[in-house]
């Protein structure tokens, strides 16, 4: 009796394992991903990358602001997601050209944050 019930739980888990293994259950989508802009104190971010985001991206999110460089620089941190993944050097050439070249990062979303 005991060893029947085990079995048919034991196939019962594999089958749901499998069908969420199938379905890419919990999986993030690739085409998310952080970016990290440096730009001047002297322009206004708010904004300033609206039409890049709207031309390459499906969404986008201005998650953080925070001043670096004794406070000469902002760095904008933007939660996005890209239109057309053979585009990314694109945009970040087109985001190069608004900065004056400063840094921009782009990754992957991290999933914890270490932090100070």
């Amino acid at each position: 009796g005991y060893i029947g019930y085990a079995v048919i739980f034991f196939i019962i888990i594999g089958i749901v394992l499998l069908v969420l293994s199938a379905s890419r259950f919990g999986e993030k989508n690739s085409a998310e991903k952080e970016l990290k802009i440096t730009i001047a104190e002297s322009l206004d971010y708010n904004g300033i990358f609206d039409d890049l985001f709207d031309k390459y991206t499906n969404n986008f999110e201005l998650v953080r602001v925070k001043t670096t460089n004794m406070g000469s620089l902002y760095e904008l941190q933007y939660h996005i997601s890209i239109k057309d993944q053979t585009l990314e050097k694109e945009f970040i050439d087109e985001i190069r050209c608004r900065n004056g070249n400063l840094n921009i990062t782009c990754g992957k979303v991290p999933t914890n944050k270490d932090e100070l």
